[in-house]
């Protein structure tokens, strides 16, 4: 327990600084977001979401799973004091990753054209489709600084990089719109703030490099490196490029089926949706690092901890978070736009139910099957998520527009969340405690359906309605959470430990656990 317990404060201290950076990066440019979706019509909403889908697109085949790859071997080689190893790794991945970006990038400027009309049926985003190709370029720089510092466990790095991009995206985006550019500005300082943003993570990961050990000379070895790290993320790769040609398939029938008013209304949606990433993405970023320190076959204890740290603690942040967003969809949105954009309240909460998921283990199953090497299971489960998204998906959206695209997301990946549960119990004995999943959807969705019902009953303005929202939900969640041991003072103790590491956060986060162990002495518990 004491390994898995000195991994867990690692963890913990390393999802806090990505938490940090998330939120604060997130609400600047939720910020910039909000007003740009208030300069603009709905329409010039969802053709800026529109021109932005096809260099994601390309970017898939950008990638060949080095970035995974990159995380798994950097963390590996540094918990076993190869520091030239890693050395290696992060220059074999560097050149890699921007040496492709620039081909693809040239790539999709000559093609934009093609994609305009025959991919989106907009003729007239040719010019938004060129620009926003650089972000094949910027994003090669981001996504390998964001590897790099994953793996060595240099989560404030990448909440710096995240923080410097959203400031400057808020200002350029809001600025150009302001001044006439309409989508072309809103596309333009998207680009730009991510470019400035790879050049910082640039000079961070040479300070990093700077820094480490001197080490004896050996050779690079850049090519046999990234045969390796082609060897392992191959197959995750052509996982993320059918996955990546899924999501844009959704699109591009999205586009065809759906008004761009409707699209717009999705764009603030998803914009919504980070409320809930800010707690989901720190708990899957630290976890791959982490379970890539341990070998399933020696040390099946750790696993097993660490692996029910995961699951209990991730669904105890996301679960309830999810379900708040869903109940309060409606006096948040309205709070910040009223009605002009009708249909996101429902949008969201649709788009809110997925992470509900993670009470199944979702945050957690994917990084423990890639970081012991398990990428070609990884892979086979994608490709039957695609086989059942794309005949899936079209019926769907031409049916049902942006509903069916949320319908579909919701439901295509269920075969393959059952069969990654079924292997990690058969090869790893390890399985969800499902008492608890149930308990912490049972918690969550109680709170929530009463603060639905409390703000929907009165007639009080969209941002009251959401303040009494939050009132009702927090102290409701919290006393059924104890009242169904939800939360026992074993996991009191867990959380102290895990938080010692954070400073002066931890102080507060044991003043709260107080507040909690008074509250089940109240109800002897």
């Amino acid at each position: 327990m004491s390994k898995a317990a000195d991994m867990a404060k690692v963890s913990a201290k390393g999802g806090f600084h990505l938490l940090w950076g998330l939120v604060l990066s997130t609400v600047i440019s939720s910020v910039g977001t909000i007003i740009v979706a208030n300069l603009l019509i709905p329409d010039d909403m969802g053709l800026y979401f529109i021109a932005l889908r096809a260099p994601i697109l390309i970017q898939n085949f950008r990638d060949w799973g080095i970035g995974a790859a990159m995380i798994k071997y950097s963390a590996q080689y540094k918990s076993e004091n190869q520091v030239a190893k890693v050395k290696t790794i992060i220059i074999s991945g560097l050149a890699f990753q921007t040496i492709l970006g620039v081909l693809l990038n040239l790539f999709t400027f000559v093609i934009a054209g093609f994609l305009a009309t025959s991919a989106f049926n907009r003729p007239g985003i040719e010019s938004l489709i060129q620009i926003s190709s650089f972000i094949l370029i910027a994003g090669a720089l981001t996504s390998t600084s964001q590897a790099v510092f994953v793996g060595l466990e240099k989560m404030a790095y990448s909440s710096v990089t995240m923080v410097i991009q959203s400031i400057i995206k808020t200002i350029l985006m809001t600025a150009l719109v302001v001044v006439g550019f309409g989508a072309l500005g809103a596309v333009l300082g998207n680009i730009i703030s991510l470019m400035i943003a790879g050049l910082t993570g640039l000079l961070l990961i040479w300070l990093i490099y700077k820094n480490f050990p001197h080490t004896t000379t050996q050779s690079m070895n850049i090519l046999g490196n990234i045969k390796t790290m082609l060897g392992y993320g191959v197959p995750l790769s052509i996982g993320t490029i059918v996955n990546g040609f899924l999501l844009q398939f959704y699109n591009i029938i999205l586009a065809i089926y759906a008004t761009d008013a409707l699209i717009g209304n999705y764009s603030v949606a998803l914009t919504f949706v980070v409320l809930i990433t800010f707690f989901a993405t720190p708990v899957t970023t630290v976890l791959l690092p982490a379970f890539s320190k341990i070998n399933a076959e020696k040390d099946k204890e750790t696993l097993r901890s660490v692996f029910g740290f995961s699951v209990k603690y991730g669904s105890l942040l996301v679960v309830p978070v999810a379900m708040l967003v869903m109940a309060l969809a409606r006096p948040a949105v309205f709070t910040l736009f009223g009605d002009k954009y009708e249909f996101t309240p429902l949008f969201l909460l649709l788009l809110s139910i997925t992470y509900l998921y993670t009470a199944t283990g979702t945050l957690s199953v994917s990084n423990l099957l890639t970081s012991q090497g398990e990428t070609r299971l990884m892979m086979k489960l994608i490709l039957l998520t695609a086989a059942i998204g794309f005949p899936l998906s079209y019926v769907l959206i031409s049916q049902f527009g942006v509903i069916g695209l949320i319908l579909t997301t919701l439901t295509v990946g269920l075969p393959s969340l059952v069969i990654s549960r079924v292997w990690i119990w058969r090869h790893y004995d390890l399985t969800i405690d499902w008492i608890f999943s149930s308990k912490i959807l049972f918690s969550s969705a109680i709170p929530a359906i009463l603060a639905y019902l409390v703000t929907t009953q009165f007639n009080f303005a969209n941002w009251v309605q959401l303040i009494v929202g939050v009132c009702v939900f927090l102290p409701t969640f919290l006393v059924i959470v104890l009242l169904t041991k939800t939360i026992e003072r074993s996991d009191i103790d867990n959380l102290k430990n895990m938080t010692e590491s954070l400073g002066p956060l931890h102080k507060l986060i044991v003043f709260f656990m107080l507040i909690v162990e008074k509250l089940m002495n109240i109800f002897g518990l």
